[in-house]
C-alpha cells in the first residue's frame, strides 16, 4: 500500500499520527484495502510512543511505520521538527490525527492549513475543545444526560477543535451506558466511518483542484 500510486495525480500522499492501539487506522487501512479511498495514498505512520499497537497495525498493511518518542525529544519544537522532517521525506499532503494525544503547536498547524484533520468523540461543538479528549468526552455526555452523542472530523486549526467540520454522525445513548461502552459505540458506528468518508472527501477535492 506504501508506494503504490505515488507518480499517480489522482492520489494524494497521507500521513497519519498515531498514539495508542490504532483502531482509527485500521479502519482506513480497511477501507482502502476495499477500494473505498481510490483517492489516497497512505504514506507514512508516525507515533508519538514507541510501543504503539498502531506501528504494528501499519507494518502489517506495508506502511511505512516511524516513531517520534515525545518523551526523548528536547521539547514541542524539536519534536515537530522531527514530524515535520519525516512529513517533508514522505511527502505527505495530508495529517490525519487518529488517537493522537499530543497537542501540536500553532505554528505547526498554520503550516499545513486546511490539511490537518482530527476526529473528535462528540458532536461539535458539545463537549470539546481543551482537556476534552478520550473517556472524559463519554463521561461528561453521560453527567449531562444526553440521548445523543456522535463524532466529528474536523480540519485542525490552532483552537483545540476549533476547525470548520467535514463530517457528522449522532449515536444513540442507551440506558445503563458507562462511560467505556458509550467510547465502543461511538467508535463502531461514528468514528471507523466518519474518519475514513472525510479522508476520502478532503483527499478527492484536493486531487481534483490539482488536475
Amino acid at each position: 500500500m506504501g508506494d503504490k500510486g505515488s507518480e499517480k495525480s489522482n492520489t494524494v500522499k497521507v500521513a497519519v499520527l498515531v498514539s495508542g492501539g490504532g483502531t482509527n487506522l485500521q479502519a482506513m487501512i480497511d477501507q482502502h484495502a476495499a477500494g473505498k479511498l481510490p483517492s489516497c495514498e497512505f504514506c507514512a505512520v508516525i507515533s508519538s510512543k514507541k510501543d504503539a499497537y498502531a506501528l504494528t497495525r501499519a507494518k502489517a498493511a506495508g506502511i511505512k511505520a516511524y516513531t517520534v518518542d515525545k518523551k526523548s525529544c528536547a521539547g514541542q519544537k524539536d519534536f515537530e521538527d522531527k514530524i515535520t522532517d519525516i512529513l517533508k521525506k514522505t511527502r505527505a499532503e495530508v495529517i490525519v490525527l487518529a488517537g493522537f494525544m499530543c497537542i501540536l503547536s500553532e505554528e505547526f498547524v498554520k503550516a499545513y492549513p486546511e490539511r490537518i484533520i482530527n476526529v473528535h468523540p462528540a458532536l461539535i461543538p458539545s463537549f470539546c475543545g481543551k482537556g476534552y479528549y478520550g473517556l472524559k468526552v463519554h463521561e461528561e455526555a453521560l453527567k449531562y444526560g444526553v440521548k445523543v452523542t456522535g463524532a466529528t472530523v474536523h480540519f485542525v486549526n490552532e483552537i483545540p477543535d476549533g476547525g470548520r467540520i467535514i463530517e457528522q454522525k449522532a449515536v444513540r445513548v442507551h440506558e445503563g451506558d458507562t462511560p467505556e461502552k458509550l467510547q465502543k459505540r461511538v467508535m463502531r458506528q461514528a468514528e471507523w466511518k466518519i474518519l475514513p468518508a472525510a479522508l476520502e472527501k478532503v483527499c478527492r477535492e484536493i486531487a481534483e483542484r490539482r488536475n
